[in-house]
């Protein structure tokens, strides 16, 4: 297989051999797209590889544009997406992926994703399967699945998701969903890996002293300590200096004990949204957005 190669950025190879950068970049709730361009072409330029994006942000046109604008090669970069809940079912998604790719300008995805578990993601995901096969999808996966969703798909599926994208930072760490993904050869991805700015979190006293250590902000200890953990991490921003701090993390490394004080802030407590709630479940079934 002829490997993208990612400005010597570390990778990690997908259960499909396809690679995948370690560090990406993510543009949930920008919903200004001029700025979500912006933020998309400053990250290109800082040295991101890696895009994230999907179709219920209704940024996708905006990453397009981005993309187009940077003067980066579109070959040269990973591109995710996401299908929403109102598209599953095997038809359904085929056309909503064809939408995704119109609007993201591109003729093929790196990655596509199922977003929630809800619904029937089966047949949405026999339809990734197909565009998989074809060649249009280089690598499938999900979001925000449990062990008992991952078994259901897998007792029904003849591809593996790659990636389990989920809701993971220092004070909700999901560790048994951690274990499963890896003894399945999942990637697991966290998703607001900072903890969606969490204060209390950056503003830790113990991860004060490790930043301080090492002449770097507590995010960039958070983020470096999801790289060794081995996930593949997306933090966001807009601001420019944001974009550039959460990319200067190659330059150092946590020692274990460092490690051992980020495991120890878990609390067991989501942040968000709880995809075994089923009020959850059917709030989103009723959803409808114009994508």
């Amino acid at each position: 297989m002829q490997q993208k190669t990612y400005s010597g950025q570390p990778v990690i190879r997908l259960n499909n051999g396809v690679d995948i950068p370690a560090l990406g970049f993510g543009v949930w709730q920008m919903e200004d797209m001029k700025e979500c361009e912006n933020a998309v072409i400053k990250a290109i330029h800082t040295g991101y590889r890696m895009i994230d994006t999907a179709s219920i942000y209704l940024n996708e046109t905006a990453v397009g544009d981005g993309v187009k604008n940077s003067g980066i090669d579109r070959d040269e970069l990973f591109i995710t997406s996401k299908l929403w809940v109102q598209d599953h079912g095997y038809e359904k998604a085929k056309s909503a992926f064809q939408r995704t790719l119109n609007r993201l300008q591109m003729d093929y995805l790196d990655m596509y994703l199922i977003h929630w578990p809800f619904g029937d993601f089966l047949g949405a995901w026999k339809a990734l399967e197909e565009l998989y096969n074809e060649g249009k999808i280089k690598a499938i996966g999900v979001c925000n699945f449990t062990v008992e969703k991952l078994e259901e798909l897998k007792a029904n599926s003849s591809v593996l998701p790659v990636i389990n994208q989920i809701e993971l930072h220092p004070v909700f760490q999901q560790k048994e969903l951690q274990v499963y993904d890896r003894e399945n050869n999942i990637v697991t991805q966290p998703w607001s890996p900072l903890g969606n700015g969490n204060a209390e979190l950056l503003n830790n006293a113990e991860l004060k002293t490790i930043a301080e250590k090492y002449h770097k902000t507590v995010a960039q200890v958070i983020l470096r300590w999801h790289l060794q953990e081995g996930f593949c991490v997306i933090p966001k921003s807009v601001t420019p200096s944001r974009i550039e701090e959460n990319f200067n993390i190659f330059d150092f490394e946590l020692i274990e004990d460092e490690m051992n004080v980020v495991r120890s802030l878990d609390t067991g407590k989501r942040l968000f949204f709880d995809p075994k709630d089923p009020a959850w479940e059917e709030k989103m079934l009723r959803s409808v957005a114009d994508i």
